[in-house]
């Protein structure tokens, strides 16, 4: 794997995506446990995947399970789909895990 002048950079931008994530994600949680008759709406999504390698697609669905209130379900077989369960799914769900974490992943491991 070819290592980047930026790698650093774009790790600490992937570290900081994360945990701006985790806080947002974790205070849904935290509002939908306390109030369970917020509005919620879970589905499991099919995120087409933009990232070929192993390590990237592994990292991807790690740093989505990780984060409260999706979880990574399955990776097609011919690695082009990852399938997620969202507990308050949107119709930008896919797209804020594509335009988010993905495109982060990208910058750390192309």
């Amino acid at each position: 794997m070819k290592l980047l002048v930026n790698a650093p950079l774009a790790w600490s931008r992937l570290g900081g995506l994360f945990l701006k994530e985790l806080a947002l994600s974790v205070r849904e949680v935290t509002l939908t446990v306390l109030d369970p008759k917020r509005a919620n709406r879970s589905a499991i999504v099919a995120v087409p995947l933009g990232l070929k390698g192993d390590a990237g697609i592994t990292l991807l669905a790690n740093m989505i399970t990780l984060t409260p209130g999706t979880t990574s379900l399955h990776v097609s077989a011919d690695r082009s789909t990852l399938y997620v369960h969202v507990m308050n799914v949107s119709d930008d769900s896919v797209r804020q895990i594509k335009d988010g974490f993905e495109r982060s992943v990208k910058e750390v491991l192309p």
